[in-house]
């Protein structure tokens, strides 16, 4: 994982300094809020982006040689010069990137066959499958390890992103797109992910016949990802979360009340108090409120804020 900053150019903008070839780019404007996120990852292919403040099917950004991102690079990525959500001139960005295997390979341990890209090191795959219909269908996800995190999202038509977090009831999801409370449905099948696959419903939602879905597996690794919970006190002496890794990014959200999902990171800015939040739900810009310190070894909340620090929370750090 790791975060790049960017200022766009509005023309071809080659983004290097990832580190590493990305399989999933998350990006988002940081200076308005005019434009929401865009999610690319490369089992999908180029040029298709979702968003994780909406619950549109994937877009088509090759269609009348307007383009996007054009390539996942041995460094980082390449953007076309149409997309303002991505490269508009003189606005400044941020991406989150995350490294699966670099290829993919086809996956018969569920019911239904999946296309998956794993990087088992790093506890990560990006899992593509066409649904079924079936009440209890599985999915290879090609981690070798149980993931605490499923996170899936219709791609062929609109419907709502469907988390599965162990970490919470497994009778509920949780909307990515929206900052509604955990919902009582299990499209997961009230089953915890196996070593080999995750379980889902009938529903259209994570299992229409025939449709086209993406998933975004996540394991734990010691000294690199942590999921958990933590219960907030509503002071500006918050709880401190042990992860046992400085994070460089995290994620979190209330599950038992309405609260948006809220993403900091070590680049922006980057230093205590000061660690500037965007959030998943919505196309706001860059908040400059004090939330949270980053710490070697965990963060602690550092606002009374209810949609930080007031309820039951789930977090997911890197």
């Amino acid at each position: 994982f790791n975060t790049k900053l960017y200022t766009g150019t509005g023309s071809s903008h080659a983004i290097t300094g990832v580190g590493f070839q990305p399989d999933w780019v998350w990006i988002k404007v940081r200076s308005n809020s005019t434009y929401t996120h865009a999610l690319y990852d490369a089992v999908r292919g180029v040029n298709k982006p979702l968003m994780s403040s909406a619950n549109n099917g994937e877009g088509n950004d090759a269609s009348g040689g307007n383009t996007s991102l054009n390539s996942f690079d041995s460094d980082g990525f390449t953007l076309g010069g149409f997309y303002n959500k991505v490269n508009q001139s003189g606005q400044t960005f941020a991406s989150w990137n995350w490294k699966a295997s670099g290829s993919t390979a086809s996956n018969s341990d569920g019911s239904i066959t999946s296309t998956v890209s794993a990087n088992t090191t790093a506890g990560f795959s990006i899992v593509k499958y066409t649904g079924n219909g079936v009440s209890g269908a599985t999915v290879g996800h090609g981690l070798g390890a149980a993931p605490k995190i499923v996170l899936i999202k219709k791609t062929s038509s609109a419907d709502s992103w469907s988390m599965l977090n162990t970490n919470i009831n497994l009778n509920y999801y949780l909307k990515l797109e929206g900052s509604d409370a955990q919902v009582n449905d299990a499209l997961f099948n009230n089953t915890a992910p196996s070593t080999t696959v995750f379980t889902i419903d009938s529903d259209g939602q994570v299992n229409g016949n025939t449709n086209e879905f993406i998933a975004y597996c996540f394991a734990e690794k010691t000294g690199y990802s942590k999921f958990g919970t933590y219960t907030g006190n509503s002071s500006t002496d918050g709880p401190f979360i042990y992860t046992g890794f400085k994070p460089a990014f995290i994620m979190l959200k209330k599950y038992s009340d309405t609260a948006n999902w809220m993403m900091y990171d070590n680049k922006r800015e980057g230093y205590n108090v000061d660690n500037d939040h965007l959030k998943a739900n919505n196309s706001d810009q860059e908040g400059t409120s004090d939330d949270l310190d980053i710490l070697s070894n965990g963060f602690k909340l550092r606002t009374s804020g209810s949609g930080e620090n007031s309820g039951n929370f789930i977090y997911m750090a890197f």
